[in-house]
């Protein structure tokens, strides 16, 4: 349109003008800044507690929803549903063996006979004219590498069940597994105990149900996952029957009760996502789950990596994510699990078994591998899931549609006032500015509040009371969001540009921002950039409304269709984050000492408010005084804060949030060349598993003397302390040693035999045969001296064939569970001068009596007994010996 023509009215083909565009009085509201007509003040307080109403009306109850339990005198009434009783008088049976520990008579004797009866009385309900049963009780021997370690096992046991129709002729089979085992100190109800007994209710419904089923099923009942991960290792490199399993339900727990989540899944098979979503009843789930558990962010792993690694088969991984506060410690017990939770995971599952046991992908898995999926649930409601590439593609539509969209936003404004392009242009390059520094702030304040409790020692105060992370991360993040936007309209001199199309610009900033970011996360392949599309899917949305019906234009309506359309994305949002929340605040007390932990939880406050109230945060700026609201916001978290540096925020509680103390009673002997004890002694080796370190016990237990080991380890191997696993290991020189007095009394004998020393052809090299005698769990430390190498031992060859991965000293983890015969194992040494008449290598050999049924001393007890009562001590006695040969 020509320049000099009114831009209030259009010239038709004719040449004759046409009516104007809108009505007169629209027009002035719209050419004139209108403070004036903002709502007032006193209604902004009540635009947020809309939000924090609508969490707590619907997202929470919707979080802790759980289903009805189905009683054993209903089945009749309701044939083939999940009985939650009964799985839960198993469990009471469970709870009250006590812990479970591989090598232990009631780990190997006591459960596997209980295991038997529990399946025998199946068998005794089964339809025996439409199923097949078979059982086996497998011990097996053998190693793999498990990160910086070989990990070495002989005879652990697996109870393993094949259910199958008759009528079936497949040879591919379901795997459903799941452990019994338990951790040292801890019974093990909801880890796993919890996912057993409902496998075998779902076993028992299976098997009496006239509803066949065309695939054979087969239960693994792990007996050794818990150090770490033998059981199923076991099973699919050595069992018969593990050829033919084509897919997996993998089950276990971070917690006790509650709803189980869907983490893991394929990798590249969608379709086991496909009958997730047609089966579950009760569906959570995330892809984000996913991505952080397998970056390495969750402090765990699960049998499902060693069944996608050595199988290699598909499957889904599951976990019980509720009160992750009791997790491993002795206070998992039967009376933390409702039956509730029991009927939700068993619903579930059984839905599940019966829909890929009649899969046809089940088949021929392999021409089903389409790729990764993107998947989440929406308040347990439903479940959505679709293949990456589609996600690829709809990220990268909204992401430039949402742009789109806002440039004919702009391009509007511009034809309703008497702004031209370059005006609208740079007031918008001022929001997105303003969007910007809005991101910085919101996560920036939170990780700052981190940081300032890290350095005054206050890390984990919402650790008992996780409210508290509404005043220090979460009112911080939505100061930060809205702080410069609102800065901006009360400072900002006179403009031309409206009020409500300025207000609209931030919303516009913050969408082009998403779009930036959902483009940038899909080109770097997460797939949790599917959050930022579901942002700009609902803002697209409201914006195309506002456009199309003209509220665009007339004054604050289109934040009545923009609020409207955010109440989905919110829920989601507040939804996730909560959930996230709910499971990493209890992991915060065990990620080490190392790493901040309010960290992990102020990015995810952080994360969660930019994504669920970034579109609705700046509409204060609707109200006057919106720098009232700013001042209430900084209010609550001065109070919070206040709160926090109080009783109310030390962490720990008795039973309920305990603080996790990981130590060993060690009694240490060096050996040299000559056969002679350079050091004996004795103390407390601490894997401290929080971020507070010692510092809460010093109140009750005598630390003088505590020595940081990060010194002993540049002169000794392995620090000289008999590190038990790979993540002890990994965290060796962050330890803690308090040397004692008394020596240790060790309830057993740890032996190193030297059998033979050869020196083979050549001259360069020398065997060493050796045999070893011990405990359940021992573990072997080498280290080549100057001018040696390694050339050959009995062990997996892995570490020596990848030097540039695997460097000394070298870790050997062995552990056994019905045989405790002597390990035999050789070592070749070769060494550049041929002299084989001095020192060649160190060994170290530690021995761990893990087990709650071996004594300790009256001084560690007296030590145990002295903690004070708001600790769970991982603890047992353990030798380590040093040899120079």
């Amino acid at each position: 349109m020509d320049n000099g023509k009114d831009k209030d009215e259009f010239v038709s083909d004719a040449g004759e003008p046409e009516p104007p565009r809108m009505d007169n009085t629209i027009i002035e509201l719209i050419e004139k800044d209108q403070p004036k007509k903002q709502l007032p003040w006193y209604y902004a307080p009540s635009f947020l507690l809309l939000w924090v109403a609508l969490f707590f009306a619907v997202v929470f109850p919707l979080f802790n929803s759980l289903p009805t339990p189905v009683k054993i005198n209903e089945e009749t009434t309701k044939p083939g549903q999940f009985v939650a009783e009964r799985a839960q008088y198993i469990l009471l049976e469970l709870d009250r063996l006590g812990p479970k520990i591989v090598g232990d008579e009631m780990n190997e004797k006591t459960m596997v006979e209980f295991m038997l009866r529990e399946i025998e009385a199946v068998r005794g309900d089964m339809r025996q004219d439409l199923y097949d049963m078979e059982v086996d009780v497998q011990r097996a021997s053998g190693a793999y590498l498990h990160w910086e370690m070989i990990n070495m096992y002989q005879a652990v046991q697996n109870v393993v069940v094949k259910l199958s129709a008759k009528s079936s002729n497949s040879t591919s089979y379901l795997l459903i597994n799941s452990h019994y085992d338990t951790k040292p100190g801890s019974v093990g109800t909801g880890d796993a105990g919890f996912m057993v007994v409902t496998m075998l209710e779902v076993m028992r419904q299976l098997a009496t149900s006239e509803q066949t089923f065309e695939h054979p099923i087969v239960f693994l009942f792990n007996g050794a996952e818990e150090q770490p991960l033998q059981g199923s290792h076991a099973f699919i490199s050595q069992h018969k029957w593990s050829p033919n399993c084509k897919a997996l339900i993998n089950l276990d727990s971070a917690g006790a009760g509650g709803r189980e989540i869907l983490f893991q899944g394929g990798p590249n098979h969608p379709w086991l996502m496909r009958h997730y979503r047609d089966a579950a009843k009760h569906p959570f789930a995330t892809t984000m789950a996913e991505e952080v558990f397998q970056a390495g962010i969750i402090p765990s792993d699960t049998d499902f990596r060693i069944f996608r690694d050595f199988g290699p088969v598909p499957g889904l991984d599951m976990a019980g994510q509720y009160n992750g506060f009791v997790y491993h410690t002795k206070y998992d017990r039967f009376d933390v699990i409702s039956r509730d939770s029991l009927q939700n995971t068993g619903e579930n599952l059984l839905s599940l078994v019966r829909s890929i046991g009649n899969a046809e992908e089940m088949h021929d898995t392999k021409a089903h591998s389409e790729g990764h999926s993107v998947f989440f649930d929406f308040l347990g409601l439903f479940f959505v899931y679709y293949l990456e590439s589609t996600g690829i593609a709809l990220n990268i539509c909204f992401g430039l549609g949402g742009i789109i969209l806002v440039c004919v936003s702009l391009w509007r404004m511009t034809r309703t006032t008497d702004l031209g392009i370059g005006s609208v242009s740079g007031a918008f390059g001022i929001m997105f500015l303003l969007e910007l520094a809005s991101f910085v702030l919101a996560l920036g304040l939170p990780v700052l509040m981190a940081l300032f409790y890290d350095a005054g020692d206050r890390t984990l105060t919402y650790f008992a009371n996780s409210w508290l992370v509404i005043g220090l991360f979460i009112c911080p993040s939505v100061i930060g969001l809205v702080l410069p936007f609102t800065l901006y309209y009360t400072l900002r001199p006179s403009s031309k540009v409206p009020h409500t199309y300025h207000l609209q610009m931030a919303g516009h900033a913050h969408c082009v921002f998403l779009a930036i970011v959902c483009i940038i996360l899909t080109i770097a392949g997460l797939r949790s950039a599917y959050l930022f599309m579901i942002s700009l899917l609902f803002y697209v949305g409201a914006l195309t409304i506002n456009l199309l019906s003209r509220l665009h234009d007339r004054g604050y309506f289109w934040s009545l269709v923009l609020c409207a359309c955010q109440a989905m994305p919110f829920l989601y949002f507040s939804y996730l984050f909560h959930a996230f929340l709910v499971i990493c605040i209890p992991m915060t007390a065990r990620k080490g000492t190392e790493v901040n932990p309010d960290l992990l939880i102020a990015l995810l406050c952080a994360l969660g408010s930019i994504l669920a109230l970034g579109f609705l945060v700046p509409l204060i700026n609707i109200f006057r005084r919106p720098n009232c609201m700013i001042g209430g916001l900084a209010l609550i978290t001065f109070i919070f804060c206040m709160i926090s540096v109080s009783e109310v925020g030390f962490p720990y509680r008795p039973k309920t949030n305990v603080m996790r103390v990981n130590f060993l009673q060690v009694h240490r002997k060096f050996y040299e060349y000559d056969g002679s004890i350079s050091l004996e002694d004795s103390g407390y080796y601490f894997d401290l598993q929080d971020r507070r370190l010692e510092l809460p016990l010093r109140d009750k237990v005598d630390f003088d003397g505590l020595v940081h080991l990060e010194g002993e380890c540049d002169a000794q191997m392995m620090c000289g302390v008999p590190c038990f696993n790979h993540r002890w290991c990994e965290a060796r020189k962050a330890a803690r040693w308090l040397p004692r007095k008394q020596l240790v009394e060790v309830p057993g004998t740890t032996t190193l035999e030297l059998q033979n020393k050869t020196i083979l052809a050549g001259g360069y090299t020398a065997r060493y045969h050796f045999k070893l005698t011990g405990p359940a769990r021992m573990s072997i430390f080498l280290k080549p001296l100057a001018g040696v190498k390694m050339q050959d031992w009995s062990f997996l060859r892995g570490m020596l064939d990848n030097p540039g991965t695997y460097k000394p000293p070298y870790h050997i983890f062995f552990a056994w569970g019905v045989d405790n015969s002597p390990i035999e194992f050789h070592l070749d040494l070769t060494k550049v001068n041929g002299n084989f008449l001095e020192p060649v290598f160190e060994i170290g050999i530690s021995g761990h009596y893990i087990s709650h049924v071996h004594k300790r001393d009256a001084y560690s007890l007296q030590f145990i007994e002295d903690l004070p009562d708001f600790v769970h001590a991982m603890e047992w006695p353990a030798s380590y010996d040093r040899y120079i040969y």
